[in-house]
């Protein structure tokens, strides 16, 4: 899609995003807000300042390799289908 996405869709929260800050979230009143990745289940597993960051940094990749002619449209933050591997012991 070329051009500019409609936004402001949220009936109960907004999203910004600033290219030095990444992205702010609110309530619609202008409270702050975050983001969270819930599960099929419906559990909360990532919440906070890191969820917005990787999400950030997964759209400024997508929009890099765009631009960039490498055609990479999609950008994963680890590989599909494997779950992060930790190097704690």
């Amino acid at each position: 899609m070329i051009g500019i996405p409609e936004t402001d869709t949220l009936e109960k929260a907004r999203i910004s995003a600033n290219i030095n800050t990444g992205y702010q979230v609110t309530t619609a009143d202008g409270r702050p807000a975050r983001l969270v990745i819930i599960d099929a289940d419906g559990n909360v597993i990532e919440a906070g300042p890191a969820v917005a960051l990787e999400a950030w940094n997964v759209c400024i990749a997508v929009q890099k390799n765009f631009w960039i002619g490498q055609g990479h449209l999609v950008v994963h933050s680890s590989p599909p289908g494997q779950s992060k591997v930790s190097n704690a012991a």
